[in-house]
């Protein structure tokens, strides 16, 4: 049976055992705790260790946690996708949130500071916990049980900061690392540490998680949506990755790896390796599934695909999150359904890889719970793994304008554990093994149902081999915000946008290789069990609607400006890392802005 933790009933407990200020007038970190609890009672028992980890995840969920922001705006645009917002229609031209989307979040967006202080309330109450933990008398002296209830908690925590610390990684390069607790700082104005520096530690402190954590599926294990071994050991996995991958420096200007990035590979495949012998997971035999029976059924997939998710609550907003919402298919024209999909993306997929019609939705639903095509000048496709409508009655839909549907987040799935293994493997190899081609295959085989006559050849050479990795992850984590920061990494941002700016014109002029799509699209009306369209995908339209069918735009969507608005303010060798926020800058004396900003 599922238990799902709630996060927001641990969101106070979180609160009082830090003082953090999240204001962002105010410094990040505040001296004096709010709480009338000190560390003592705090880490008295099992039981209120356990809740002050709890409220530890809490810094996970909600808006401006992985329940909106942080994938949608901060993780857009790539390849994949464009959320919905203007480059130029954005009050004060850099201050909205979806500015991020654009790559035009300058120095002066307030929203860089909310995510900022976000992250770093999770730092603290894990540093809270990471040093609270151990110092209990009943970690060393307490019964077998307790022992190992402790030492579990000591690995979430560790785990929770990791991923803390890689969120501003990736989002800001170089950033302050406090590792003791802001009532312990002597000093908060603590200058940005090397990014390098920051990922040795917590490369460290997961390696140390990895062995004090259960796995999922061992006695008295619960399947619910706590840390396990398998987590810890995967997010390390994709955290060497980025050690040994390409970012933006500040000295040089210019994207770099380091001299070693080979050492970071290693850690990887051993990562991963020990999470494929452990038979503690694996891959559910339905993509489709994944999502419709399992994230958004409210459910933990019992194929254990789910390494790791952030369980969201439903209906508050503060604890939950807008996933079905800012993505997931548009109803009524009530503002759902904006993170669009590239039509280039939509037509790279195989048309017999089912995993288009997972991550891709083309269609609406219309005010009287009809499924209807519907473009705006966006286009007609938007990214949608995660759909109300899979699981609540269409013609309910209209009525139901909450943006708080309480559907999970997936943080890393095993797809993903294959996929690395198969990345690090070629990579330290120069070329795959029979092991990494396996690895391969069996998630581009799911993504075929089953049939290895329709998924083509697989690469057996380095570079080939490469350029499928970097082309199956686009197709398996469609609308999972992980695009943008594999590009990076891979140092491919900036050529892989210019290649689909292009192909996005061809695509609106219907050139080659888009020539035989339709302009347009005709779908049945009233059609109260799903989308039907009188033609395919891949014929050029018809003149006339046939009787019973509305036309709906499909390439005549878009216009030339939709080509130049999507990542409209992308400039490389500076956008692929943002701004310190206003707050951040005038609160701390010691950090410096960089990067040209």
């Amino acid at each position: 049976m599922k238990i799902q933790i709630r996060y927001w009933l641990f969101l106070l407990t979180g609160l009082l055992l830090t003082g953090l200020s999240l204001n962002s007038c105010q410094k990040y970190l505040s001296l004096s705790p709010n709480s009338a609890f000190d560390e003592n009672y705090v880490f008295g028992s099992v039981s209120d260790a356990t809740k002050a980890v709890l409220g530890t995840y809490a810094t996970l969920a909600g808006d401006r946690g992985y329940g909106g922001r942080l994938q949608y705006y901060f993780s857009n645009d790539c390849d994949e996708s464009y959320c919905n917002a203007s480059n130029t229609n954005i009050i004060g031209g850099d201050n909205g949130a979806k500015a991020l989307s654009r790559y035009n979040a300058l120095a002066t967006n307030t929203e860089l500071d909310a995510e900022w202080n976000i992250f770093y309330a999770g730092v603290d109450r894990a540093n809270h916990c990471i040093k609270g933990i151990p110092k209990m008398d009943l970690y060393t002296n307490g019964s077998a049980g307790e022992k190992a209830s402790l030492q579990r908690l000591y690995g979430e925590a560790l785990t929770l900061r990791a991923q803390f610390y890689f969120d501003l990684i990736k989002c800001w390069g170089d950033v302050p690392a406090p590792y003791i607790p802001s009532t312990d700082q002597p000093d908060l104005s603590l200058p940005a540490t090397n990014r390098d520096s920051i990922y040795d530690h917590i490369l460290n402190d997961l390696a140390t998680a990895g062995s004090l954590l259960p796995w999922r599926g061992d006695p008295g294990v619960a399947a619910d949506e706590r840390i396990t071994k398998g987590a810890a050991k995967a997010l390390r996995a994709r955290i060497a990755l980025f050690r040994g991958g390409y970012s933006l420096r500040a000295a040089s200007r210019k994207m770099e790896r380091s001299a070693d990035y080979k050492k970071y590979y290693k850690i990887a495949l051993d990562e991963c390796s020990e999470i494929m012998a452990s038979g503690k997971h694996g891959l559910n035999p339905s993509f489709q599934s994944v999502f419709k029976d399992n994230f958004d059924a409210h459910k933990i997939d019992p194929s254990g695909e789910s390494l790791f998710q952030v369980g969201l609550s439903g209906g508050t907003g503060v604890s939950d999150g807008r996933i079905g919402y800012i993505d997931g298919t548009r109803v009524n024209s009530n503002g759902s359904g904006s993170d669009f999909a590239l039509p280039t993306y939509f037509y790279k997929f195989d048309s017999n890889d089912l995993r288009k019609d997972v991550t891709i939705a083309t269609y609406a639903i219309n005010g009287s719970g009809y499924y209807i095509g519907y473009a705006t000048s966006f286009g007609p496709f938007v990214m949608a793994k995660f759909r109300r409508d899979w699981h609540t009655n269409p013609v309910n839909l209209p009525t139901n304008t909450s943006a708080y549907a309480g559907i999970s987040w997936p943080m890393i799935r095993y797809s993903d554990v294959l996929l690395m293994f198969a990345e690090a493997d070629n990579e330290i190899n120069q070329g795959p093994s029979q092991a990494a081609i396996n690895a391969f295959k069996s998630v581009r085989l799911r993504g075929f149902g089953g049939d290895a006559s329709k998924m083509g050849t697989i690469p057996t050479d380095y570079l080939g081999f490469f350029t499928a990795i970097t082309n199956e992850r686009m197709f398996e984590f469609g609308g999972e915000g992980l695009r943008k920061w594999d590009l990076i990494r891979w140092n491919l941002i900036n050529s892989i946008f210019a290649e689909t700016r292009a192909n996005l014109a061809k695509y609106r002029l219907l050139q080659a290789p888009y020539n035989n799509c339709p302009a347009k699209m005709y779908f049945l009306n009233n059609s109260a069990t799903g989308i039907v369209y009188s033609s395919s995908y891949y014929q050029p339209s018809v003149a006339t609607a046939p009787a019973g069918y509305t036309s709906v735009n499909w390439a005549a969507a878009f216009s030339a400006a939709f080509t130049t608005d999507w990542a409209g303010s992308f400039v490389p060798n500076q956008r692929e890392i943002l701004p310190y926020g206003p707050s951040t800058l005038s609160s701390n004396p010691n950090l410096h802005q960089g990067y040209g900003y």
